[in-house]
């Protein structure tokens, strides 16, 4: 994926090749692999850790903001409410309505919990959005698949929910014989799949890039030196700016994940879907 400032840097970097010096190591796939933080033979690494360290800093922020609510609130209940409203009116509201109420619990948690393992690709130390491996977001899509099923399947019936997805009234016979094993497919493993990419690629690339610019700045800077440490400015200024790009996007995919498992819940409890 090519974002703004990838191929300034990357040409950057390729002229400074040109110049002599050690070959520059563009990032890759392997700066993903983590080992194990207590040695060989454990199995505790650093995504996992982001995990435990997000999954507190949730827990701890809604006890606060739950512990002494207040008719003014304090800055932590000030913070949950927002988190919580935003979810409540600005994506359960829209898409599912008044029957969505009971589902805000869930979705907030999910939201600010992606948000969580999105953002911590550009908190210092941590560096990595857990949700760039594709075993979280896969979690959360079954999860997501799971309630969406569910919830239809007890409102229309096991019967009833597959027949109202696969044949919608009003239609001619013959488009059944190619809506239906469509609509069957999409329902039960595109949805999933495609919850679980979008994430995971999003944030594999974003981070990817963020990784190219720093060390390409770093390769100028230290390895060359001289004259092409003065262009490690380039690369350092475009990390920067891209990295308020990239949580605009760590944010916003937060949002989209929720809001596309809440339209699935609504399409779910729809008589006709």
């Amino acid at each position: 994926m090519h974002r703004a400032g990838d191929g300034d840097a990357l040409h950057l970097v390729n002229v400074a090749q040109a110049a002599g010096g050690e070959e520059f190591h563009a990032p890759g796939p392997a700066d993903f692999e983590f080992p194990p933080l207590f040695g060989e033979g454990t199995f505790f690494t650093k995504p996992m850790l982001i995990i435990v360290l997000g999954t507190l800093a949730i827990a701890v922020l809604f006890y606060l903001a739950s512990r002494r609510a207040a008719l003014v609130p304090a800055k932590a209940q000030f913070i949950g409410e927002s988190v919580y409203g935003f979810v409540r009116d600005g994506i359960v509201a829209d898409s599912i309505g008044r029957e969505g109420r009971k589902f805000v619990p869930l979705l907030t948690t999910m939201f600010v919990f992606i948000a969580v393992m999105n953002l911590a690709g550009i908190i210092p130390v941590l560096q990595l959005p857990a949700s760039s491996k594709i075993a979280i977001p896969l979690f959360l899509a079954l999860i997501s698949w799971g309630v969406f099923n569910y919830v239809g399947i007890r409102r229309h019936g096991f019967i009833g929910y597959f027949k109202n997805m696969m044949f919608p009234p009003g239609l001619p016979k013959p488009i059944y014989l190619l809506l239906a094993p469509l609509e069957l497919f999409s329902t039960v493993i595109i949805r999933p799949i495609t919850l679980t990419l979008r994430l995971t690629l999003n944030m594999f690339a974003g981070h990817l890039v963020l990784l190219l610019t720093i060390l390409g700045g770093e390769y100028l800077l230290i390895e060359k030196g001289g004259a092409l440490a003065f262009a490690s400015i380039v690369p350092f200024a475009f990390s920067i700016i891209l990295t308020f790009f990239e949580a605009f996007v760590q944010v916003l995919q937060a949002y989209v994940f929720v809001l596309l498992s809440a339209l699935y819940i609504a399409g779910a409890l729809a008589d006709e879907h």
